[in-house]
């Protein structure tokens, strides 16, 4: 079973270290791209990654991964098996949030990457991420159609997504499940990486033969 792990923003691909390890050490053939330099559009990214990545899949999205999780199903349901959504959304961005990422984009190009980002991605490739996390289109119809199961993650002390946004996001789903990590905050995965690969490897047994 192939693994495509999505990380979040302004994280990279390396987020997913600890991930990787248990997966792989579990037979699972796991793949974990970087999404920064791929353009301003997260529907782009999954096209790209439909490309460069063969056969069907699991998709895990942390937060930006998500939005590209959902996109992925959207462009190729018939590939995308199981869906991992940890502190993401499929609602598009509100008014007010479109304007805190367009005075965040701003600050990134005109000052650079603040020091509490704690990120080593650049400013140009954290600014883009934004752009196309911005535009990206409402992913409900993609959770409410998807045919495969969908499981949702969010940590109790998320000061992005609110548990009962993503309780009721999982409920949306026709085969949708929820877990709740507590005292974890929006990236439940490098909070609490342990509690999140028992979870992650109870999902995707159901695939195992």
């Amino acid at each position: 079973m192939r693994v495509v792990l999505l990380h979040a923003w302004p994280l990279d691909e390396r987020m997913w270290e600890r991930q990787i390890a248990v997966l792989s050490e579990a037979g699972y053939d796991v793949a974990a791209p970087r999404l920064y330099g791929r353009g301003a559009s997260i529907d782009g990214w999954a096209a790209q990654l439909l490309g460069e990545i063969e056969g069907q899949l699991v998709a895990v999205g942390a937060s930006m991964g998500g939005y590209c999780a959902l996109a992925l199903a959207r462009r190729a349901p018939e590939r995308v098996l199981g869906l991992v959504l940890a502190g993401s959304r499929a609602a598009a961005d509100s008014g007010e949030r479109r304007q805190a990422r367009n005075e965040q984009i701003a600050a990134l190009r005109l000052v650079g990457v603040p020091p509490e980002l704690e990120t080593a991605v650049d400013a140009e490739d954290l600014a883009v991420a934004q752009d196309a996390i911005r535009d990206r289109p409402d992913a409900s119809g993609v959770v409410a159609s998807f045919g495969g199961p969908l499981l949702v993650c969010v940590g109790d002390r998320d000061e992005v997504v609110p548990v009962e946004e993503a309780r009721s996001l999982a409920g949306e789903a026709l085969l949708g499940s929820f877990e709740l990590f507590l005292g974890a905050s929006h990236l439940v995965s490098v909070d609490q990486p342990d509690t999140f690969n028992g979870v992650l490897l109870e999902f995707l047994a159901q695939w195992q033969t």
